[in-house]
């Protein structure tokens, strides 16, 4: 993952809620404990992360 690719998946990551972050990954099996909310979009699809960051 390239620096811009870094910068660009931190800004959507700001304006996702911590829980609904947590909770897409819960449904994929994505480990969450102790995991940082940067760590847990790494390994969430791309469309869901711009799609939580579009919820209110």
């Amino acid at each position: 993952m390239g620096m811009e690719e870094e910068k660009e998946l931190e800004e959507l990551v700001k304006k996702i809620k911590t829980k609904a972050l947590r909770e897409e990954a819960k449904k994929r099996g994505i480990k969450t404990a102790c995991v940082k909310k940067i760590d847990i979009a790494k390994q969430l699809p791309r469309e869901v992360l711009e799609e939580l960051s579009t919820e209110k």
